[in-house]
């Protein structure tokens, strides 16, 4: 399956809103009223696209009054910043948990090895078809609200970067990598790594992830060849070839 396949999302579930003596929800109704709100959202951005999904759309989907949306978020783009927000903490999850996972591994397991296993959580879900959706809407709307394309970044590239960094920190005390500033190295890594499959995919390239994982480990082998700290140098250096001696 390529890596721009189309995952359907399942229905909002129909469900009646508790409210209190005085008419307002509940603070558990309203939880789960914000949380189907932005899940139909979600739906409809990723169905309709950015500039065709409207509030009042999303209102009679949702089951809501129109004023409830209006009062919660302001206006589309602050319903779409909810979501987004959301939507990125999902892509983010993945690569922090690989990255703790790395974290409690044993320290005699290469390096390279440990790269690709968070590479390939990179790849699954910065080049799955809703991030790749999501990056297409950001980009069309960064020039008429930099807010969003803010968002995007502050939320999602930088912590991205400080989480491999973090993970970075960690090799470079162990002395499997050798830089000495992690964040422009995390910034280079992701970029090499995951940053040529993920435009493609936003170009709309259909992609194997074989073909990507099969990318992505040659990008780290380049990436390593300036990184590796001195002991991993020493183990991974190739071995001299021994000299014939001349029959002369």
């Amino acid at each position: 399956m390529g890596l721009t396949a189309t995952r359907t999302r399942p229905a909002a579930p129909r469900r009646e809103v508790a409210k209190s003596r005085g008419g307002r929800p509940t603070k558990t109704a309203a939880i789960e009223r914000d949380q189907r709100l932005i899940e139909v959202a979600t739906r409809l951005f990723l169905d309709r696209g950015f500039d065709a999904t409207s509030l009042d759309a999303v209102a009679e989907a949702a089951r809501v009054s129109k004023p409830t949306v209006y009062s919660r978020y302001g206006d589309k783009r602050g319903l779409f910043a909810a979501v987004l927000r959301r939507e990125i903490e999902r892509w983010l999850a993945p690569l922090s948990a690989a990255a703790e996972t790395q974290l409690s591994s044993a320290s005699n397991i290469p390096v390279e090895q440990r790269l690709v296993e968070i590479g390939r959580e990179m790849l699954t879900f910065t080049c799955g078809p809703d991030a790749v959706a999501f990056s297409r809407m950001m980009t069309a709307q960064a020039i008429n609200f930099p807010d969003v394309a803010k968002l995007g970044k502050e939320e999602g590239w930088l912590k991205a970067v400080a989480t491999t960094a973090r993970f970075f920190d960690h090799l470079v005390a162990q002395g499997a990598l050798d830089v000495d500033d992690t964040t422009i190295a995390a910034e280079v890594f992701l970029d090499v790594v995951v940053g040529h499959t993920h435009r493609m995919a936003t170009f709309g390239t259909a992609l194997e992830l074989k073909a990507a994982e099969k990318r992505m480990r040659a990008a780290i082998k380049l990436f390593l060849a300036g990184a590796l700290g001195p002991a991993d140098r020493v183990q991974d250096a190739p071995k001299p070839t021994p000299r014939r001696r001349s029959s002369r």
